[in-house]
């Protein structure tokens, strides 16, 4: 069942022994200085929507770009540009990728003398097969080039994922049901959703070459089932996305339940997590409007029943009741014998009983995966008890 739709008064007690954690959003944590954090949407939108207003794409011949440079200063180069009289830098990241699109080693041409790095990139932007790039320059007190991208580059703006986050998150800290994250207290178990946001534990993130936001709905937490000593087991909702608008990565958005964040914000206790992508490609903004927008209103504004539903059919549902059964059951579900054996010791050390329900099963899984030290050997697991899970409703 749903808890009323009420604000948690207070913190609610989480078991986190159960479900995947998940690290992506603890690196985005670890890895961002202040500069790249906001304390809630309306700023970060700002940000980022005004550095898209400062700039400008455009698409011109890859020969007709002249790379210039001064013996004057070994460290730096400039680009001249058709259509403008004065010289565009390139970033750190738009080198890169410059070098990239005309086969350049950009490592290499990191290390050489500006005049000489500029000998090598002209070469290769006077040979460049493809003729025509996609520039995007922008005005920040000098001309820079934010990116460098092929022709057919479909272009989604940052400020244009923030918008539709803020569309069902408002300023994202409190003004809707969907948040920067609260904290768990690992003294006592329990989750605290309300902690003021500060530039230490805001989860909403922009840098020059990319967004990445999470929110969570956690002042509504969701009973769905009970622990082994008769307490609810709880859980509440929460997505990240990203994007970027130079072209460091895709675009995604993560739906998942989740049982609690902690301070250096690891998920724990997730549940149920779907994933879509989007490349950059030539009609990507139209998939961004067709797709994903829609997919994240869709999910925040959806009904936990389905999947409280899911979590109570696959504990009702028993499907080994002696050791023969188990072993049957992992073997069949595509696990060898040695796994198998680990999986039932798993359940057996954390429920103090042996699995029996499709539940057991998969909350054994996962448990079994969080130990493995290699990310795809976890996935691997983790697939398998997602099918697992899927087969049971």
């Amino acid at each position: 069942m749903t808890l009323p739709e009420q604000p948690a008064p207070s913190g609610f007690r989480v078991d986190i022994s159960r479900g995947q954690r998940i690290g992506r959003v603890s690196s985005e944590w670890f890895a961002r200085p202040d500069d790249e954090r906001y304390l809630d949407l309306p700023d970060l939108y700002t940000a980022v929507r005004g550095r898209a207003e400062r700039a400008q794409a455009r698409t011109v011949e890859s020969r007709s770009i002249r790379v210039e440079a001064s013996r004057d200063n070994s460290e730096r180069l400039a680009l001249m540009v058709p259509g403008r009289d004065e010289p565009v830098a390139p970033t750190h990241w738009s080198f890169g990728q410059l070098c990239t699109l005309v086969g350049a080693p950009t490592s290499y041409l990191r290390q050489l003398p500006a005049p000489l790095s500029a000998i090598n990139l002209q070469h290769g932007l006077l040979s460049h097969r493809a003729e025509l790039i996609k520039t995007l320059e922008a005005d920040s007190g000098r001309i820079e080039l934010r990116a460098v991208t092929g022709p057919d580059y479909g272009r989604i703006w940052d400020h244009e994922l923030v918008a539709a986050v803020m569309k069902i998150a408002g300023n994202g800290t409190g003004d809707t049901r969907w948040k920067v994250p609260g904290v768990l207290d690992w003294s006592t178990m329990t989750h605290n959703p309300f902690v003021e946001v500060t530039k230490d534990n805001t989860t909403l993130y922009a840098s020059d070459r990319d967004v990445f936001l999470f929110l969570v709905d956690d002042t509504n937490p969701i009973e769905a089932g009970r622990l082994p000593d008769g307490s609810p087991d709880l859980y509440f909702r929460g997505f990240y996305c990203w994007n970027s608008e130079v072209g460091s990565k895709t675009l995604g958005i993560a739906s998942f339940y989740l049982r609690a964040v902690c301070m250096n914000r690891n998920l724990w206790g997730v549940e149920n997590f779907e994933q879509i992508t989007i490349r950059h490609s030539k009609f990507a903004a139209q998939r961004f409007a067709h797709e994903a927008a829609p997919a994240l209103t869709r999910f925040a504004n959806s009904s936990a029943a389905p999947f409280v539903a899911g979590i109570k059919a696959a504990r009702e549902r028993i499907v080994a009741r002696t050791d023969e059964d188990r072993e049957a059951f992992l073997r069949k579900n595509g696990f060898t014998k040695s796994e198998t054996s680990k999986v039932i010791e798993t359940v057996l050390g954390e429920e103090n009983r042996k699995p029996e329900s499709i539940f057991d099963f998969v909350q054994g899984i996962t448990a079994f995966a969080r130990a493995k030290p290699h990310q795809d050997v976890r996935l691997e697991f983790e697939g398998k008890a997602k099918r697992m899970m899927e087969r049971a409703v």
